[in-house]
């Protein structure tokens, strides 16, 4: 009796394998397409940063081009009025001054 269970579990195992084999050229064609969308979506997520870039370095340019324009501003103001500029400029200095004084003094506590 032995003998014939031995046999059957062998002859068992081919039809398995068969399955085995055909269900791994399935996963590797699953797998290829998969490989093939991510590239997709990988190409189009490098168009998008591309866009994106291109976006912010306009941008970037146009707050460059303002702030460039207010630097001149407060260029030409500061000459003709130096003294309220040195105004200006000790009020702020004594505000910064000072909320960093108390910044330091809860540091402390």
């Amino acid at each position: 009796m032995m003998v014939k269970k031995a046999v059957k579990r062998k002859t068992s195992k081919k039809k398995p394998i068969k399955k085995v084999v055909s269900k791994k050229k399935v996963v590797r064609k699953k797998v290829a397409a998969l490989k093939k969308k991510a590239k997709a979506e990988l190409a189009k997520a490098k168009k998008k940063e591309a866009a994106a870039k291109k976006k912010a370095q306009a941008e970037l340019a146009k707050a460059k081009k303002k702030f460039d324009a207010a630097h001149k501003q407060a260029q030409a103001y500061a000459k003709k009025n130096p003294e309220k500029a040195a105004l200006i400029a000790a009020s702020i200095g004594a505000a910064v001054g000072a909320a960093v004084a108390m910044a330091l003094k809860k540091k402390k506590k």
